[in-house]
């Protein structure tokens, strides 16, 4: 497996010529809480994916991949660490556990905690900015990226893992077609795989996170279409909604035509023709800090 996933890295590197894709890495290397077990399936990851040292901006994505919280796409995941890090910006793909494989609700939440935590323990060797750190998810994985963005804490200051010290509050988050709620309006297949078949009011309020949002959360770059059949746009915009509220900065991009699932509308190595909001995202990015 080890020698595919090199094989795979040498390829898209030299086919794209803007990334080298490293060996994943576990998040827990003595067993992750909760693990149901020791097969993949089990130990929550991050892969990164290093930009060219010349264009390298400092900043960091942690990537969750949607997938209705059974799987994980990984157009919304590869293809978007590539893409960024064409752009300087170094990324780190997230393998969480999945409600497909008996994992449900804190877990998911805690793999990707983890993650940010971990990224900011290891800037130094990454040559990155503790305090440019985001998090971007599609679909589910949008949730878990709204989920993250408004149940954040700042981290244990006198834990022994030095991980743990550090705080797991995203600088930002870029929201793509994302579900936010457990409500009637958000995706049955995700709350199911998220909480089971018969979640608790407490617990459909708890993870409906256009509820969860405080002055605390980062800032926003939202998109979906209309035409989203899978996720109503209705996600999007009450999370908006809520951000406007509680005097959070955001933008919000609402776009006519387009599938669930689109993703950047383009494959790698070029990207030539990729949607719209990939662009417009790029925007957000500079205003903050992330590209150049």
């Amino acid at each position: 497996m080890k020698r595919l996933t090199a094989l795979f890295a040498m390829f898209a590197a030299a086919l794209t010529g803007f990334a080298e894709i490293k060996e994943p890495i576990e998040l827990w290397p003595g067993g992750a809480p909760g693990a149901l077990g020791t097969g993949t399936n089990d130990v929550p990851t991050v892969t990164p994916y290093l930009p060219d040292p010349a264009k390298a901006t400092g900043a960091a994505i942690v990537v969750c991949p949607g997938g209705g919280y059974g799987g994980l796409a990984s157009h919304e995941g590869n293809d978007y660490a590539l893409f960024l890090s064409r752009e300087g910006i170094t990324c780190f793909v997230l393998k969480y556990r999945l409600g497909s494989h008996g994992y449900r609700h804190p877990v998911m939440l805690q793999d990707a905690a983890r993650a940010v935590r971990w990224v900011r323990a290891n800037v130094t060797a990454y040559n990155l900015d503790a305090k440019r750190v985001g998090i971007m998810g599609s679909s589910a994985g949008g949730h878990l990226t709204s989920t993250l963005m408004t149940h954040f804490d700042l981290g244990q200051a006198q834990a022994a893992d030095p991980v743990d010290r550090q705080s797991s509050r995203p600088d930002l988050g870029i929201l793509c077609y994302p579900v936010i709620t457990m409500e009637a309006f958000g995706h049955a297949g995700s709350r199911r795989n998220l909480l089971g078949e018969f979640p608790t009011a407490e617990q459909v309020h708890l993870l409906s996170n256009e509820k969860q949002v405080s002055p605390g959360t980062p800032p926003a770059f939202i998109w979906h279409t209309y035409e989203d059949q899978a996720v109503p746009v209705r996600n999007a915009l009450e999370f908006a909604s809520a951000l406007e509220r509680h005097g959070v900065p955001f933008d919000l991009h609402i776009y006519r035509q387009g599938r669930h699932g689109i993703g950047l509308a383009a494959r790698p190595p070029e990207f030539e023709t990729p949607h719209p909001w990939a662009r417009d995202l790029m925007f957000w990015l500079k205003a903050q800090g992330f590209v150049k």
